[in-house]
């Protein structure tokens, strides 16, 4: 098997599995209870939190142990979004745009149909980067939050934080960004945020796990209730052990985070120069100069998402797509639509993403698959008109 979706998700790191195997045997305990064996679980909670926040240079409290990257962003767009709206009932304005996660887009839109809020949706370019004159031109004083993924997670395309961030600042508005595929791929300055979101999973930790970075002084509005855990922040007993592992996951994840990138964008490029090879139709979506080393994401004109996938799964490379198949249809990437890209492209996208077990030998095979596949697709196309 060739596995080509790590923007999906990673393997496991051997240090992650180490730090949880005690969590999940012996150290049982529940942290919040006050004998030893909750104390225990309650010191390995606290140890997490340091070192992640040493890692990330922030303070220990910043950080909100959650279940992953969905819960994140709902925490951070929900609550924020609905503490600084008063009174509650009377809404606000929030910035974003349509090439966000749906855990982003479909928070806001819950915002937007029930609870009087007012969203303004950037457009963002072909190379999907949102539009900083429309955005400096949106915010009024009724804006409680912005919201813009750092990088995105089906075309890698990253955007200008830093101005983003400057035209924030300077009219006092809340700035919040989904840093799910940032983490151990590019930097992540949380200076320039107020809030962000991260999982585990995306960065060889474990699945169930991720934190929610929220800057010091502000308060947030709590989307779940029956405890005061995480500061009365998220309720629910912790996942100790994911916990666990998640942090010298990052700690290994980003030990060679340049030299590992640029081997990754090595692989990726060589592997789009042996798909335009084969089939010089091919077209690559997003920034080709701003955007994740080992994302690649290619519509292959004339052939459907949904085909290409499962016949590359036939031939044994695991990629995805921005595509959901649903009853046997395509539906085509929003993140693709909202570049403006046609219909047509965007439903033939397939999106490749490396990682550290990524090798030039994968790259090799799934080239060829990939060459195999055009040929074999384009003589039964052949065979088919002749018919």
């Amino acid at each position: 098997m060739i596995y080509l979706d790590y923007n999906a998700t990673t393997p496991l790191c051997e240090a992650a599995r180490e730090a949880m195997l005690p969590y999940l045997g012996r150290h049982f305990g529940n942290p919040s209870s006050v004998h030893a064996a909750g104390r225990d679980a309650r010191a390995a909670i606290d140890n997490a939190r340091d070192k992640l926040a040493a890692l990330l240079r922030v303070k220990p409290h910043e950080l909100i142990f959650t279940s992953g990257g969905t819960e994140s962003c709902n925490l951070a767009v929900l609550g924020l979004a609905r503490c600084r709206s008063s009174p509650p009932e009377a809404g606000g304005h929030v910035i974003s745009n349509k090439a966000e996660h749906h855990a982003v887009l479909n928070a806001l839109e819950h915002l937007e149909k029930h609870e009087n809020f007012e969203v303004t949706w950037l457009s963002v370019s072909e190379n999907g980067i949102v539009d900083l004159d429309q955005l400096a031109k949106s915010i009024r004083p009724e804006t409680r939050l912005v919201s813009i993924m750092t990088a995105n997670n089906e075309t890698g395309a990253i955007q200008p934080m830093r101005e983003i961030s400057q035209m924030c600042r300077e009219h006092a508005v809340l700035l919040h960004s989904d840093m799910v595929q940032s983490f151990g791929k590019s930097d992540v300055d949380l200076w320039l945020v107020d809030s962000a979101s991260f999982a585990a999973h995306k960065f060889y930790g474990p699945k169930g796990a991720g934190f929610l970075f929220l800057r010091s002084g502000l308060s947030i509005q709590p989307i779940m209730f029956g405890g005061a855990h995480e500061n009365e922040r998220r309720p629910g007993t912790e996942n100790v052990a994911a916990i666990a592992g998640m942090v010298p996951a990052a700690e290994w994840t980003i030990r060679d985070r340049q030299t590992e990138q640029e081997r990754e964008a090595q692989l990726r490029d060589a592997l789009w120069t042996r798909i335009t090879d084969s089939f010089p139709e091919a077209r690559q979506n997003g920034d080709p100069a701003h955007r994740l080393a080992n994302t690649l994401n290619v519509s292959f004109n004339g052939f459907d998402s949904e085909t290409m996938l499962m016949a590359l799964d036939l031939e044994g490379v695991c990629a995805s797509s921005g595509s959901a198949c649903m009853v046997g249809s395509v539906v085509a990437s929003h993140v693709l639509l909202a570049m403006g890209l046609p219909k047509e492209r965007a439903s033939s996208a397939v999106r490749f993403s490396l990682g550290k077990k990524t090798t030039g030998q994968e790259i090799d095979e799934a080239a060829k698959a990939v060459e195999r596949i055009i040929k074999r697709l384009t003589q039964a196309d052949k065979a088919y008109a002749v018919a």
